[in-house]
């Protein structure tokens, strides 16, 4: 990675995933409960798998606080 900066540096998950044209994909996979699918949309804005993995805890433990019907 060296002296690259991070394009994402500073956008909330919903900005990176809209500047990424991710969003509708994201919103799909968590309607499906799709944790693999989920991991890899994050890793492409490149959130770790580790973080990946607590994020889609935090949504699925509360969807409708983070705009997905329960």
């Amino acid at each position: 990675m060296g002296g690259e900066k991070n394009k994402y540096s500073g956008m909330t998950l919903n900005e990176m995933l809209f500047e990424a044209g991710l969003i509708k994909e994201f919103d799909k996979a968590v309607k499906e409960k799709n944790e693999l699918a989920l991991i890899q949309i994050l890793q492409k804005v490149n959130i770790s798998a580790k973080n990946g993995k607590k994020i889609i805890k935090t949504i699925f433990n509360n969807p409708g606080k983070y705009g997905f019907k329960e």
